[in-house]
Parts: C-alpha cells; sequence; structure tokens
C-alpha cells in the first residue's frame, strides 16, 4: 500500500533506476496506487530488475506472455510504451554521453517536461513531475506546482 508520504528521491546509480522509476510513473497513470503497489515488485521481475538493454529487446511475443501473466498488469500500450520508452532512453543516453546529462541540457523543469512528454510515452504532467523529483531533479515545491497545474485546468472550463 502506498504511503502517504512522498518517495524519497535519490539519484539512480544506474540506467535502469531511472526505467524503473519511469515505467513506474507510467504504471500509476489512470491506475489505483494500491494496485501498481501491490503488483510492483512482479512487474520489476517480469522487465528483468528493469535492465534497460533487456527491456529494449522485448518482442510482441513477450507482450503476448506478460499479458497472460496475472502477476502483472496487463494493460498492453503500458507494456509496449516500456519496451519503446527504454529503447529512447538508451538512445538518448548514448546520443548526450548519459541520461542525466540528457535530463540536464533543457534549461528549466517546464522544458525538460515538454521535452520528456514529447520522448515518452505514456508521460505526461504529473508523470514526469514525479519521475524527475524521484530522480533527484530539481523540481518546484509540490504546493506551487499543483496551484498552477489547478489554474491551467479552470482556464477550459466555463464560468456558470
Amino acid at each position: 500500500m502506498p504511503s502517504r508520504y512522498p518517495p524519497k528521491p535519490g539519484r539512480p546509480r544506474q540506467l535502469g533506476g531511472y526505467l524503473e522509476a519511469m515505467t513506474h510513473a507510467v504504471f500509476h497513470s489512470g491506475i489505483s496506487w494500491r494496485v501498481v503497489e501491490a503488483k510492483w515488485p512482479d512487474i520489476q521481475e517480469a522487465f528483468g530488475g528493469f535492465d534497460p538493454l533487456h527491456v529494449a529487446e522485448l518482442d510482441a511475443r513477450d507482450i503476448d506472455a506478460l499479458m497472460t501473466d496475472r502477476r502483472v498488469i496487463r494493460n498492453r500500450a503500458k507494456l509496449e510504451a516500456t519496451v519503446d520508452n527504454a529503447q529512447t532512453l538508451l538512445e538518448l543516453d548514448a546520443e548526450h554521453g548519459g541520461f542525466r546529462r540528457y535530463l540536464r541540457s533543457h534549461g528549466s523543469f517546464e522544458a525538460t517536461v515538454a521535452d520528456l512528454k514529447r520522448q515518452f510515452r505514456f508521460v505526461g504532467d504529473t508523470g514526469a513531475y514525479y519521475f524527475l523529483y524521484v530522480v533527484g531533479e530539481e523540481v518546484p515545491p509540490h504546493d506551487e506546482w499543483s496551484a498552477t497545474r489547478s489554474d491551467r485546468r479552470r482556464i477550459g472550463q466555463r464560468v456558470a
């Protein structure tokens, strides 16, 4: 069961730590946190501890096998996104001489979030914020960030 407190941030020592943090955010999107947390150890095992080289090589047959595995969350789009995200993570890591360098290449939190959303599947504003926080990157205070998101939502609503 998830804690009422935020996860502790920490800089991943290996590329797999970034993939795991991102995948955690992906699976939390639209799914109960309790379900994700309960299944997380099995998801970790199913994805080989989130070794990006292993995950990036999973194919349609591997996804089909995961879709029959009751231990994991059987959402094909998210399973496929995890494989695609591993491939993208490896490409960006190679292109920038390190994934942390990629994250820091944008100049601002907003620019980093925009690029994460563009580069990775199933990563939205909240997932990007969570991911950056968990991997130890600088993020605005949650209450301030959350307030700006609430303001954006109200802009599109009609006033009665």
